[in-house]
């Protein structure tokens, strides 16, 4: 299984740092917009859907959105009303997360209310993205989302391993702890420490970026969450099987897709 994993990251790693240091930005949503549409199939199946023309029917509809997303964007220049919308439905989250699985158990999702959820995950993330990307600095704000989700992740693996005790939501993630997610918290901090160097934000109010960050974490782990209680409420383990090792895109994604909005918007919103 590690093997699979390290493979396939050696796989991917190359692609996904190819297109953000070569593409364009409109380049770099339509390849991003590609993922969102492969995490939009596995979401079909996450909805229960079955029939392969609802299914195909459902990424049309993603495509459709992600494009009008873009068009709207450039035109008439909304691209914070539909980040904003994106950023309070993960925060949204939070009403049903606590519940769960009593909640779903008393009043089931629709079909529509599902796809509804997948659009506002999917579409708001790619976006996020592409603003990150074509705003001054945009690789390197790229990177410093990523460094943010994924070193949050990491300490919160490794730390939850050797310290945890209380569980954060057992009904859903049983293996994620608080003493986890604090350490998360914690191995993010050299990114925000070293954001005017390495991240090329030069001088700021660093009250702002700091309280930012703190609201991108926990939208990231909330993100977590959020996948697993979908998976855990079709009762499978991972969101697809696309990639060896990790299981599906939504698998590796649900963190940023979460994070990816929040971070765009509030840069933008403190003029960080």
């Amino acid at each position: 299984m590690l093997l699979k994993r390290v493979i396939t990251a050696l796989i991917l790693l190359p692609l996904v740092l190819s297109a953000i240091f070569f593409l364009s930005t409109p380049g770099l949503y339509a390849a991003f917009s590609l993922a969102a549409l492969i995490g939009a199939w596995e979401w079909t199946a996450l909805m229960g859907l079955q029939a392969p023309q609802r299914r195909y029917g459902y990424v049309a509809l993603v495509a459709a959105a992600l494009a009008a997303a873009w068009f709207a964007t450039v035109e008439y220049h909304v691209g914070n009303w539909i980040l904003g919308i994106g950023a309070l439905w993960w925060f949204q989250t939070l009403n049903f997360l606590p519940g769960f699985p009593e909640n779903f158990a008393r009043k089931p999702w629709s079909t529509m209310k599902m796809g509804t959820a997948g659009l506002l995950m999917l579409m708001p993330a790619v976006l996020g993205l592409a603003t990150l990307h074509g705003g001054r600095h945009g690789i390197a704000r790229i990177f410093f989302l990523f460094a943010l989700v994924w070193l949050t992740d990491i300490g919160a693996y490794f730390v939850g391993r050797a310290f945890g005790r209380r569980k954060l939501a057992p009904n859903i993630s049983p293996g994620k702890t608080i003493e986890g997610a604090l350490g998360g918290f914690l191995a993010a901090i050299p990114v925000i420490a070293t954001a005017p160097w390495v991240f090329g934000f030069g001088r700021f109010d660093w009250t702002p970026l700091v309280l930012l960050c703190v609201v991108v974490i926990v939208v990231s782990i909330l993100g977590d969450l959020t996948e697993s209680l979908f998976k855990r409420l079709r009762g499978v383990k991972d969101s697809g099987t696309l990639l060896p090792g990790h299981g599906g895109v939504l698998d590796r994604i649900d963190s940023l897709l979460a994070a990816a909005p929040v971070l765009a918007l509030g840069l933008d919103l403190f003029g960080i």
